[in-house]
């Protein structure tokens, strides 16, 4: 049976940049063998299979698959396969539309909004389907360094440490010192597999950080590296930054009200991504949160299985 399917760039305008996302679309006849083998063939970070939804208000169920495994939620996927859905329905349309979504998810069911621009990338926008919540682990800050070939005063910035934090996704969020420790560290999988702690069952993913970036307009500078995903560097990691707003509200103590930042990511792989975190605190507490960025769609077609 044939599957239409598209390639798109996520959190990015330009095509060649950003995450890319393999989108295949009336996925409902592959068995969950044949969705893992596809996306080990795609062999990108990230795989989403768009399903009929049981919810006829809702416009899909997608699942989500690494190279070696399915996820319950990711960023770049939600964001790819909610503008890829939307543009599918009303491309050829004149003028500009906004649109609600919803996409169910192994972690729930996801809102989404949607602009579409005719001769515009698209932007997509969902609601954090979890609020980021801290995991209890020990941690070796010098371990940490070792892994990633720093020295272990370049571990943490002011009052942020590492700490394990997930929104549907556990990751260990390292803070470095800054930009020139971010941009030349050397991650060590094999060093990391002996060091870092398990979580949920599976190693935890690296999520390294740091304040400011090479874009002027970035709050923060991050790259993730995940063996455990198969992903040696993601350029793109939308639930590790729906992870990373649990310790920037708690180790920068986020006054009541709406924090708008942008997290720069893919930046040392050529592939610059610009993930856009908006915060609601209210009462000191994080309210509501919301990943969004653009995508653009690079190429389209058929698999034939």
């Amino acid at each position: 049976m044939a599957h239409d399917y598209s390639i798109y760039d996520v959190f990015t305008d330009v095509r060649l940049a950003g995450n890319p996302l393999a989108v295949v679309f009336d996925a409902d006849g592959l068995s969950d063998a044949s969705m893992q083998a596809i996306a080990a063939e795609m062999n990108l970070s990230e795989t989403v299979f768009c399903l009929a939804p049981a919810n006829p208000g809702h416009a899909a169920t997608i699942r989500i698959f690494t190279p070696t495994r399915e996820l319950p939620f990711a960023g770049h996927p939600t964001v790819g396969a909610a503008i890829a859905l939307a543009e599918r329905v009303h491309s050829g349309r004149a003028g500009a539309l906004d649109l609600v979504s919803v996409l169910d998810e192994k972690v729930g069911p996801v809102r989404c909004a949607v602009r579409l621009k005719p001769g515009e990338a698209s932007f997509a926008e969902f609601d954090l389907p979890r609020r980021s919540a801290k995991i209890a682990a020990k941690l070796d800050r010098q371990a940490l360094a070792d892994a990633l070939s720093l020295k272990s005063t370049e571990i943490g910035f002011e009052n942020h440490v590492p700490s394990v934090w997930s929104a549907g996704v556990p990751f260990l969020m390292i803070p470095v010192h800054d930009l020139s420790a971010a941009q030349r560290l050397e991650f060590d999988a094999n060093l990391w597999e002996r060091t870092v702690p398990f979580v949920e069952g599976r190693l935890a993913s690296a999520y390294v950080y740091c304040r400011g970036g090479v874009n002027h307009g970035a709050k923060f500078h991050a790259r993730m590296f995940s063996p455990d995903m198969g992903i040696p560097e993601d350029p793109a990691t939308g639930s590790a930054v729906a992870a990373l707003s649990g310790p920037i509200h708690h180790f920068d103590a986020l006054p009541d009200g709406h924090h708008a930042m942008v997290i720069e990511q893919g930046v040392e792989m050529g592939r610059p991504s610009f993930i856009h975190l908006h915060i609601d605190v209210e009462a000191q507490e994080i309210a509501a949160a919301r990943i969004g960025g653009q995508a653009v769609r690079v190429a389209a077609g058929v698999l034939d299985l």
